[in-house]
C-alpha cells in the first residue's frame, strides 16, 4: 500500500481535488465553455445555491485527507460517488472533455485496488 507509485497517485489525486474544490469557492480558474445542455445543467446546479459548494467542500476535504495520508480508504470511498457523477456528466453532456473524468476514475480505481484489504470486510456476510 505504501509503494512510490501509490504515493504519487494519491498526491496527484489529492492536489487535483484540492485545486478544483477551491476553485468552486475562489474561482481562480476560468469556467470552461460547455455545450448547451451541459451549460444548462451546470447553471441549474449553481442556481440551487448549495450543490456546488457541497461538492467543493467534499473535494477539498477528500483532497486534504489524501495529501496528509489520513483515512485514505475512507477518502476514496467518499470520492467514489463524486467520480461516478463526473464520468456520467461527461458521458452524457460533454463527451469531448471526458479525458479528465477518465483520469480521476482510473486513479481512484487503482487506489481502491491498492487498499482492497481494508475494504474486504465490507463484502463479507
Amino acid at each position: 500500500m505504501n509503494s512510490t507509485f501509490t504515493t504519487i497517485l494519491r498526491i496527484l489525486l489529492g492536489l487535483g481535488l484540492l485545486v478544483f474544490g477551491l476553485n468552486k469557492f475562489i474561482g481562480f480558474m476560468p469556467i470552461p465553455e460547455f455545450p448547451e445542455d451541459a451549460g444548462n445543467f451546470m447553471e441549474s446546479l449553481k442556481a440551487t445555491g448549495y450543490v456546488l459548494p457541497i461538492v467543493g467542500f467534499f473535494e477539498i476535504f477528500i483532497g486534504l485527507l489524501l495529501l496528509i495520508k489520513k483515512w485514505v480508504p475512507f477518502a476514496l470511498l467518499l470520492l467514489a460517488p463524486i467520480t461516478v457523477n463526473i464520468v456520467l456528466f461527461h458521458l452524457f453532456l460533454d463527451l469531448p472533455e471526458i479525458w479528465g473524468a477518465i483520469v480521476v476514475t482510473v486513479i481512484n480505481v487503482i487506489l481502491i485496488y491498492k487498499y482492497w484489504k481494508v475494504y474486504r470486510p465490507l463484502f463479507q456476510y
